[in-house]
C-alpha cells in the first residue's frame, strides 16, 4: 500500500492507496481516520480499481489548523478535488461515511462532472451539523408532521442545538465552543475512542444522552464505559491504530478535526441554502447499517431519499452493523458495494 502527502491548497491530507483503474475515493467522518477503509482497500484493487482512502483536514497524518473556516464544506469540496486533481482523476467513485457522507453528497450536488458514482451511508439532505435534512418548505411531503420549534428551517443550527440542550445534553451543542471538549478528551483518547465506537455500533445505545443534562456534564458523563476488546468487529491492535492516529503533541489538536466540523454548522447551513433543492442524479448507492442509532436524527429519510435522490438505483440495509458498516459488517458491505460498481458504466 501506497502512502503519501499531497498539498491541497496550503494544508496536506495523508492519502493511502492501492491498486490501479478508477478512483475510488474513501472518505471517513467522526471518529474515523483512513485505516476506516482497511477492510476495502484490498478487494477494490483486486476488482481493478485504485482504492484511495484519505485522512481528513485534522485527522491522522492530514494537518490540523485550528481555525474552524478550514473545515467549511466548501473548502473539503475544494480538497477533495484537489486529491482527485493529484491522482488525475476526471471522475471517480466517492463513498462516505458520517461526515465524509455529507462531503460526498456536496460534490455529488455541486462537482457532479466529477462524481461517476456515490456510496453513502448516511442519508441526502442532512447536512451533518448544518441543515439536518430540512431542505425547503415546499420539499417536505405533504403529510410530513409539524417540526417543534427546535428544527425550524428559520433558525440556524447553533440556535436549534441550543434550544434541544435546554431540555438534556446535546454534543451538537456542546462541541459548538472552543475548549471544553478539547480539554475534557485530551488526555482521555483511548478511553473516549472505545466509549463512542462502542455507542455508535450496532451493540451501542447512542440515545442514552438524553437522560443527562447539559448543565456540568461532559461528553464522557453521556457515554457509558465500553465492554474490553476484542470486539465482533474490533481487536486490540486494529483500536491501538486509531488510537495511534487521534494522537498529537498538542493536546488541543487530538480531536480538532471532529470538533471544527460541528463548528461550522452555521457556516455549512448558509453556504447549503443555495443548493437546498438540487436533487442528486449520480448512480447512487444507499448502504447502511441496519441498527445505526444515528438514524434516530433523520425522519422520514427513506421518503425523502426516493424523492430527493433520482440516481438511487438501490437501497442496501446491512444486519448486525451499526454506523461503521463497512467496519462492522465488511464482507457483506463489500459484496453490495462491488456488486454496485459491476452493474454500473462508469
Amino acid at each position: 500500500m501506497k502512502e503519501q502527502r499531497i498539498d491541497v491548497g496550503g494544508y496536506r491530507l495523508r492519502t493511502v492507496e492501492q491498486g490501479e483503474g478508477l478512483v475510488v475515493l474513501m472518505v471517513h467522518g467522526f471518529p474515523g481516520l483512513a485505516w476506516s477503509w482497511r477492510h476495502q482497500m484490498a478487494p477494490l484493487a483486486a476488482a481493478g480499481y485504485r482504492a484511495v482512502a484519505i485522512d481528513s483536514l485534522g485527522y491522522g497524518g492530514s494537518d490540523r489548523p485550528t481555525d474552524p473556516a478550514a473545515y467549511t464544506a466548501d473548502r473539503m469540496q475544494d480538497y477533495l478535488l484537489a486529491i482527485l486533481d493529484h491522482y488525475r482523476a476526471d471522475r471517480a467513485v466517492v463513498v462516505g461515511q458520517d461526515f465524509g457522507a455529507q462531503y460526498a453528497w456536496n460534490l455529488a450536488v455541486r462537482a457532479p462532472d466529477r462524481v461517476a458514482a456515490l456510496i453513502a451511508t448516511i442519508p441526502y439532505d442532512y447536512d451533518m451539523a448544518g441543515r439536518a435534512m430540512l431542505g425547503s418548505a415546499q420539499r417536505l411531503p405533504a403529510d410530513a408532521p409539524a417540526r417543534p420549534d427546535a428544527s425550524s428551517p428559520d433558525r440556524s443550527p447553533t440556535e436549534r442545538f441550543a434550544a434541544m440542550a435546554r431540555e438534556h445534553f446535546v454534543h451538537f451543542h456542546y462541541f459548538q465552543q472552543v475548549g471544553p471538549a478539547e480539554r475534557e478528551l485530551a488526555d482521555r483518547v483511548p478511553d473516549f475512542l472505545a466509549r463512542l465506537f462502542h455507542e455508535l455500533s450496532a451493540e451501542g445505545d447512542l440515545w442514552r444522552w438524553k437522560t443527562v443534562p447539559s448543565e456540568g456534564s461532559g461528553y464522557l458523563d453521556v457515554l457509558p464505559s465500553a465492554p474490553p476488546l476484542p470486539w465482533p468487529w474490533l481487536n486490540q491492535a486494529e483500536f491501538d491504530h486509531f488510537v495511534a492516529g487521534y494522537h498529537h503533541a498538542d493536546p488541543m489538536l487530538r480531536f480538532i478535526g471532529g470538533l471544527n466540523s460541528y463548528r461550522t454548522a452555521d457556516a455549512n447551513w448558509r453556504i447549503g441554502k443555495e443548493w437546498a433543492d438540487h436533487d442528486v442524479e449520480t448512480p447512487t448507492l444507499f448502504l447502511y447499517g441496519e441498527d445505526d442509532p444515528s438514524f434516530g436524527f433523520f425522519p422520514d429519510w427513506e421518503e425523502r431519499m426516493r424523492t430527493r435522490v433520482p440516481g438511487l438505483r438501490k437501497i442496501v440495509a446491512v444486519p448486525k452493523a451499526g454506523h461503521f458498516v463497512q467496519q462492522e459488517q465488511p464482507d457483506a458491505f463489500n459484496a453490495a458495494l462491488l456488486d454496485f460498481l459491476d452493474g454500473m458504466t462508469v
